[in-house]
């Protein structure tokens, strides 16, 4: 088990005792703000992390006061609980740019700093703050932590003594003291600090297991799991810690135990891959094969790159006399790793169950002939022997780059996989707006088109604006009797009553029009109803009937388009599910039904070159056939015209990731979350 780096909950949190009340976070643009209220607002909002909407309040306290410090500080400390660490850092550096004493902003940057990596400048951070105060609690523990990181062993020993001795009763000092002796190899002094800090007290979950690691090492079997038993009743909604108890309890002869505890990890956490991986061993274990397949299918599906896994399903296949199948898996492996002579073995035997004794043999003299090279002289013929420290440092569950994935297999294949780090997935409310929001894991896909619909979308913690000039005007002459609204995608779902009241919307619509008095915006009112209905042939035969009328009909382009391109998308999906194709699209095919959309979208842009929503959508049309360049100008004319479009953000972020550079997609999420799109924090924090 790897020693856990030191985490402590930062004071950042603390509940800050202000007036209460309540401001409608939507101001009206020509309302006057009251800049120190909304901020108190939302720091009384910060203090019961709700972070998301806590950002809100500091958005508009920086818009009507900008040159004010405070709410770029407060607005650092709300990224920070959001692990927008480099986001928290850019906003402290405004705070201390509008006032340099404001000491607290250098303690929010330092930790932010810490976070990203960036020790020595956050080291030099604290040592501001200690030039003011030389006995601050925090800023005295958090050096001592990072330079704790740094290695600079001695120097952090003198800052825990310093700050022990002003503060003799501070436990997560003791706890990060431990962590200190742990890694300059002094194992009794790190336990003497643990034990002193479990003494101040037992709800710190660190102390717990850093001690289990201790225990681990030593194969203490029941002392360690004692120590998880302790760690998993403080935070028992973590599935990862059920992980590392079951690998004690396998290592205990406690099979049931293991497998309960995989279980149960699983039942929080249906996608723990450490959770599938382990279970799919200790099945195959007991024979239970087709069950075990199973598990290791799932992993392979969630992490299609783990050739870890492939390589057991390879032998649980071959176990099970699926030779084919089995070869399938091990030659995908020895594609990719030339010299990793295993499974070379394995493949032979699979060959030689199918009778082909040929090429079993042949395949076991290449293994032989491997491991012969290797002994001879291993510098000049090594073996593919990547990762075994991984294996050793429980990084299965992992999201890397392309380069890191080299590393994955293992040397030992059936060993089981414990996780590190595994008190950082915490979940602290289950609604969807309110704390640590980037612990969601959300599936990556881009934030949807705009469409025109008849009812209006709940609001949300983003700040964009609706307003559609064009719709605006339609609206206000009251043409018809509904209203029309611009919303990101369609309504997923209706109930009954809603479905019934759009069929009878359309059916009157159409009868209106066949008594031959139907108006364009009769057209366009059918149009927008069918593609809510998702008939989308009828809905474009009606969209054209509009633009036929009317080829300057700015909102006509809008709903012809997104029904367009909800028609290629449904028809894409039938020819591949019929074609057998695993669900993936024909790029080809696709790419070229998009063009009569994005040709509509352009229509759109000429009638109004500043239709921000018809930029946006052209990006998704383009991020959707995987022409990232495309999407990356799209995304930018958006932004240009709207610097406060979060969906944009959001979308070019993940447009630069497609194109591998996470630096500017580094940058756009932390802005998109700043702007209300929730699942740019969970985005960010897997990429670290």
């Amino acid at each position: 088990m790897k020693i856990p780096a030191f985490r402590t909950p930062h004071i950042f949190r603390q509940a800050l005792i202000l007036a209460t009340g309540f401001v409608s976070l939507y101001v009206p643009a020509n309302a006057q703000v009251n800049a120190e209220q909304v901020l108190s607002i939302g720091r009384n909002v910060l203090s019961m992390e709700d972070y998301m909407l806590s950002i809100q309040y500091f958005n508009q306290a920086i818009k009507a006061k900008p040159y004010l410090a405070d709410p770029y500080l407060y607005r650092a400390i709300a990224k920070l609980s959001l692990d927008d660490y480099q986001g928290a850092e850019a906003d402290c550096n405004k705070a201390i740019e509008l006032n340099k004493f404001k000491t607290e902003a250098y303690k929010v940057r330092g930790f932010a700093r810490q976070c990203l990596g960036k020790d020595e400048s956050a080291i030099t951070d604290y040592d501001i703050g200690l030039s003011h105060n030389p006995v601050d609690k925090y800023f005295l523990f958090y050096k001592a932590v990072a330079q704790t990181e740094l290695k600079q062993f001695e120097s952090a020993d003198s800052t825990f003594a310093t700050l022990l001795r002003h503060f003799p009763k501070f436990e997560e000092g003791f706890a990060a003291r431990g962590r200190l002796n742990l890694e300059r190899g002094d194992t009794i002094g790190a336990l003497n600090d643990l034990e002193s800090a479990l003494k101040l007290s037992k709800s710190l979950i660190n102390p717990y297991l850093m001690r289990a690691a201790i225990e681990w090492e030593r194969k203490e079997w029941d002392k360690a799991a004692e120590d998880m038993d302790a760690a998993i009743r403080l935070r028992p909604e973590v599935a990862d810690l059920y992980v590392n108890r079951a690998f004690i309890r396998y290592n205990s002869d406690d099979f049931f135990g293991a497998m309960s505890d995989y279980n149960y990890a699983l039942e929080l956490e249906p996608d723990n891959t450490s959770a599938l991986f382990n279970r799919a061993l200790l099945r195959y274990e007991v024979k239970d094969l087709s069950r075990s397949e199973e598990d290791m299918t799932r992993v392979l599906e969630l992490d299609p790159a783990n050739f870890h896994a492939l390589y057991n399903r390879g032998l649980i296949r071959l176990e099970q006399d699926k030779n084919r199948e089995a070869l399938a898996d091990f030659t995908a492996i020895s594609k990719k790793y030339p010299r990793f002579y295993p499974v070379y073995y394995a493949m032979a035997e699979a060959h030689r169950n199918l009778n082909d004794m040929r090429s079993a043999m042949q395949l076991a003299y290449h293994a032989d002939d491997l491991v012969k090279k290797y002994v001879k002289n291993p510098e000049k013929n090594p073996l593919d022997r990547p990762a075994i420290a991984a294996a050793e440092s429980n990084d299965v569950n992992r999201n890397t780059d392309r380069e890191e994935s080299e590393m994955e297999v293992m040397d030992k294949f059936n060993r089981l996989v414990t996780v590190s780090e595994a008190v950082e997935t915490q979940l602290s409310y289950n609604e969807k707006i309110k704390g640590r929001v980037q612990d969601r894991n959300v599936q990556v896909e881009p934030e949807p088109l705009y469409a025109l619909t008849l009812s209006e979308t709940p609001v949300t913690l983003k700040s964009v604006s609706n307003y559609f000039r064009d719709l605006d005007d339609l609206n206000r002459q009251k043409y018809i009797s509904r209203q029309i609204y611009l919303n990101p995608g369609t309504p997923s779902a209706f109930n009954e009553d809603d479905a019934q009241r759009l069929f009878k919307y359309a059916d009157e619509l159409k009868e209106h029009i066949a008594s031959g008095k139907g108006r364009p915006i009769d057209h366009l009112a059918l149009g927008i109803t069918l593609t809510m209905l998702k008939n989308y042939p009828e809905a474009i035969a009606s969209l054209d009937k509009v633009v036929e009328f009317d080829d300057k009909f700015t909102v006509a382009y809008m709903a012809r388009a997104f029904a367009k391109f909800a028609n290629a998308k449904a028809m894409e999906k039938n020819r591949t599910e019929s074609s057998g194709n695993d669900g993936f699209l024909d790029r080809r095919s696709y790419s070229s039904s998009l063009q009569d959309v994005i040709n509509d979208y352009d229509r759109a842009l000429q009638l109004n070159p500043r239709l921000v929503f018809a930029w946006f959508n052209k990006g998704n049309l383009y991020y959707s056939a995987g022409d990232f360049t495309s999407a990356l100008q799209c995304y930018s004319e958006a932004i240009k015209i709207d610097p406060s479009f979060g969906e944009a953000y959001f979308n070019r972020g993940l447009s630069y990731l497609q194109s591998g550079n996470k630096t500017q997609a580094f940058s756009d999420l932390s802005k998109a979350g700043e702007l209300g799109v929730l699942p740019s924090y969970n985005i960010l924090k897997r990429m670290k």
